[in-house]
């Protein structure tokens, strides 16, 4: 009986424990919608913002006897005013609750346990009329009902949680302040279910800070190693045991925080655990401060503060906060020279609990190197309000001691000789609203021998001498004067509002005057690298140029010798305007190719491609030699190359420019007018022309007359029209009209009245034998169609067919010319034959002879005249000069004696 009974107790409980194991697998797939819902629900009917995720999964098996809800997806998205933006994203949350907490009704608050955040992104949004994106709590009656009575949808009674790879961004536009924690790693574990406890955090971030444009931080490493006491019936949170470290500044810290209904009591002192002045260097980022574990220090360094009072508001805690050194030096082990005398007295101090009081004093500061030394001192007061600040520096340092003393950045190499005897006073408001003369700035700064090398400079920048004097209004740059790599100059001027620039973000506004001997523009042409994927299809690696957008400047320029790409000017002057990444070019002349260039116009690089739109005036340049060294007048006309003489030239263009500031000659439009001068060619230079000459037997292009020449013609999207324009040759004009395109793709048409005189010996002969002084002005057009490529041209001409039709036209008229001619001689004959002389009877036998000789020609006479083709000498057209003769003979003597018979015509 009892085997049976055991068996069956057995039986019992493995059913029990499989029936179990059934709920809990069946458990997920019948509440999973219904969990995600709740949520939803719970969160979104009391906030005015919205909760979203793309999965809801719960799992009971991994975590029993705990339900965990895993949130992939999450959004929280706000609504008006800001609209749109996202408040909160994660990748996962991650809750972990009693099982019984997913059987509660929608009414019934859910119990979290766990809470853990991977991937998170946390926007905090402040804009300038001061609305926060973060404010998404309702306050409607309702849900202050429900949370004066403890009813909330959720209660946190957390063991642990955990925040994962995530990151939180504070954007203040009001106060133009943006603080940035990232990679952020922070755990804390704890019983906070109960009234009292202890919670143990641990946290690891990067941290970044920026206000009014000015990074303070960046990406320096923070930890916080915090034990909390939590008094949930004081609501006191007290910090028993924590230490920090702010990049390698190690801080402790203890005191309290206790929140109240309209205020939170702070009271909270930190220090530095030791004095050693090591920590100082701490502070610097690593970047720049390089490994400091063996560095050599002396004196002492000591920080040290403490916040107490209200904050609510109307006020902020008082705080004093001090840092102090004393005679302090150190020296890198692999540098030769050490930095000594370092003496800080500074401190941050509110004393009245109003933010306005704040205020910022630095007593002392100081160092030196060698015998060089450095002192300043500031007052900053109303720090959070209109802030007034008074400052001094004064001192002399040899730069080249500072890369000897200290681990200066591989490539900054920094030499000369720095003197400053400056002071100022100054207040935010009259800077923020241009009243400058409020402002008093004085003093002297002086730079000589300066060297400064950097992997964002082309070449070494050598400035012999800068002397700047400071005014209460202005900056006077009395003398400044250098060089970098093949350019030297020399400048002054005034800056009339360097604080402005300095701390409102304007543009520096002046007026300068800048004198060189060499300027070579490629000594300057470094950049900003192109974005990934937007590179320069004309040259991968080139930079981009960027006209700074923070000068505003009138800059009054000369120069002997300016170098631009493969161009030499000589003799520059002109005025540069630049403002607003424009440079407008005024006035610019300067010798070039012989002549005398005019430039007016301006480049921007204000959009994402830079562009240029310039007016060129140029007055005697040397064709060939300008044709063959700017690429835009290659396409343009190339075959200007092959000339020889003067070149006045207007040119209006406009197009984008490549990063190298050369212009991209695919996006050129515009138009040229041009007069050429004592121009002559050679045809054997181009394969078009030889081509032409061959074409065209009756052309020396040798002698063609182009003095004096004009044309005209405009471009766009790579296609140059060529208004029609007419060539000198000897005694008739040669007219061009047509086009080409940038690739040098030829559609010409030449169209030529010739005379008949210059088409060959036979056409010559012909003219001789009609003997008429109305054919001297005989012409026939011909027609030259040019096509192809500017190396491989294609000429068409119909000078046969022409020459074919003159000879036809000279062979009529010579027939009617012969015609005539019969008809007086027929006409004389018979005249002869009849007339009766008055002092001799009979005619003689020399008479008789000649009138027979006359007849026997006209009537008798075989031979044949011919008309060949000019140039083939093959037979055109004969006509048999007997032939002509008698029926000419036959016509004249049939009309003289009455015949009424049809007269044959001359064929």
């Amino acid at each position: 009986m009892k085997k049976k009974k055991k068996k069956k107790i057995l039986r019992i409980t493995g059913v029990v424990f499989l029936a179990l194991v059934g709920i809990l697998l069946a458990i997920p797939f019948l509440l999973e919608g219904k969990i995600g819902i709740l949520i939803k629900n719970k969160v979104n009917q009391n906030i005015n913002a919205t909760l979203d995720f793309n999965e809801a999964d719960l799992s009971l098996l991994g975590s029993f006897p705990n339900a965990k809800v895993l949130l992939k997806g999450t959004t929280l998205v706000n609504k008006a005013p800001f609209e749109g933006d996202t408040l909160f994203s994660s990748e996962k949350v991650a809750l972990t609750m009693g099982i019984g907490e997913l059987f509660k009704s929608a009414e019934d608050p859910i119990a979290i346990k766990s809470l853990v955040i991977d991937g998170a992104k946390l926007h905090i949004k402040i804009d300038e009329q001061e609305n926060t994106n973060y404010d998404i709590a309702k306050e409607d009656d309702k849900a202050t009902t429900s949370l004066q009575s403890g009813g909330n949808d959720f209660s946190f009674d957390l063991e642990s949680y955990e925040i994962t790879n995530s990151k939180v961004v504070y954007d203040d536009r009001s106060t133009d302040m943006r603080l940035v924690v990232s990679e952020i790693r922070h755990t804390g574990k704890g019983d906070l279910s109960l009234a009292t406890s202890e919670l143990q955090t641990k946290t690891d971030a990067l941290l970044s800070l920026e206000m009014d444009s000015i990074s303070y931080l960046d990406k320096n490493k923070v930890a916080l190693d915090a034990l909390i006491g939590i008094d949930l019936n004081e609501n006191r949170y007290s910090f028993l045991k924590n230490e920090a470290l702010v990049n390698q500044l190690p801080l402790v810290f203890d005191g309290f925080v206790k929140v109240n209904d309209d205020n939170q009591e702070i009271d909270i002192s930190f220090k530095t655990p030791s004095s050693d002045f090591k920590i100082f260097l701490a502070v610097i980022p690593s970047a720049y401060s390089k490994s400091i574990g063996n560095v050599e220090t002396s004196g002492n360094f000591e920080v040290n503060g403490r916040f107490e009072g209200i904050l609510d508001e109307e006020h902020i805690p008082r705080f004093n906060i001090k840092v102090n050194s004393e005679n302090a030096s150190f020296k890198y082990p692999n540098l030769p020279k050490s930095v000594r005398n370092v003496n800080i007295d500074a401190e941050v101090v509110n004393a009245s609990g109003l933010a306005d009081d704040t205020f910022v004093r630095v007593k002392k500061l100081t160092f030196q190197i060698d015998d060089d030394r450095f002192a300043a001192q500031a007052d900053i007061t109303d720090l959070l309000g209109n802030t007034k600040v008074k400052a001094a520096l004064d001192g002399k340092i040899n730069l080249a001691n500072i890369s000897k003393a200290y681990p200066v950045p591989a490539g900054y190499d920094l030499s000369g000789l720095l003197t400053a005897d400056v002071s100022t006073a100054f207040d935010m408001a009259s800077i923020e609203n241009q009243r400058y003369e409020n402002t008093k700035t004085t003093g002297t700064l002086n730079l000589q021998g300066f060297q400064y090398n950097s992997p964002e400079l082309k070449n070494p920048v050598v400035i012999d001498e800068a002397a700047l004097k400071f005014n209460p209004t202005t900056v006077t740059l009395n003398n400044f004067s250098g060089k970098t790599g093949q350019t030297d100059f020399r400048a002054n001027g005034t800056i009339t509002n360097l604080l402005g620039y300095l701390f409102n973000k304007e543009d520096i506004q002046g007026n300068f005057r800048l004198i060189s001997d060499t300027f070579a523009l490629n000594d300057f042409m470094v950049g900003e690298a192109p974005e990934e994927g937007k590179e320069d299809a004309g040259n991968p690696s080139a930079e981009k140029i960027k006209i700074p957008s923070f000068l505003n400047c009138t800059i009054d320029a000369t120069a002997n010798n300016v170098i631009y790409d493969n161009l030499n000017l000589t003799g520059v002057s002109g005025r540069l305007l630049v403002k607003e990444e424009t440079a407008t070019i005024q006035g610019l002349t300067s010798s070039l190719f012989g002549g005398k260039l005019n430039l007016n116009g301006k480049v921007s690089t204000k959009s994402e491609v830079p562009v240029f739109d310039m007016a060129l005036g140029v007055d005697g340049f040397q064709i060939s030699e300008s044709f063959a060294a700017m690429d835009m007048l290659k396409v343009l006309a190339p075959i200007a190359k092959v000339l020889e003489g003067k070149l006045n030239s207007t040119i209006k263009l406009s197009g984008n420019l490549k990063n190298d500031m050369t212009p991209d000659l695919a996006t050129l439009s515009g138009n040229l007018l041009a007069e050429l001068l004592s121009t002559e060619f050679t045809a054997e230079r181009t394969p078009l022309l030889s081509t032409l000459d061959s074409k065209l037997d009756f052309l020396n292009l040798q002698e063609l007359d182009l003095n004096g020449l004009k044309t005209a013609l405009s471009f766009e999207n790579g296609t140059v029209a060529v208004k029609p324009f007419d060539i000198k040759y000897k005694d008739f004009v040669i007219n061009v009209a047509g086009g080409h395109t940038f690739d040098q793709k030829l559609q010409y048409n030449v169209t030529i009245d010739v005379p008949a005189k210059y088409l060959g010996s036979e056409v010559n002969i012909l003219l001789a034998q009609i003997d008429d002084t109305s054919l001297e002005n005989l012409t026939i057009p011909v027609t030259a169609n040019i096509g192809g490529s500017y190396t491989n041209p294609n000429v068409t001409t119909d000078l046969t067919t022409g020459v074919k039709k003159l000879t036809s036209q000279l062979v009529e008229i010579q027939k009617e010319k012969l015609k005539n001619q019969g008809k007086n001689a027929a006409k004389d004959l018979i005249g002869g034959l009849f007339k009766k002389d008055s002092t001799a009877g009979d005619s003689s036998a020399a008479e008789k002879s000649d009138v027979k000789a006359v007849l026997g020609g006209l009537l008798g006479n075989k031979k044949k005249d011919t008309t060949t083709n000019d140039s083939t000498g093959v037979v055109k057209d004969t006509v048999t000069t007997g032939d002509v003769a008698k029926k000419a003979a036959k016509n004249i003597l049939g009309g003289l004696l009455g015949s009424k018979k049809k007269k044959d015509s001359v064929n």
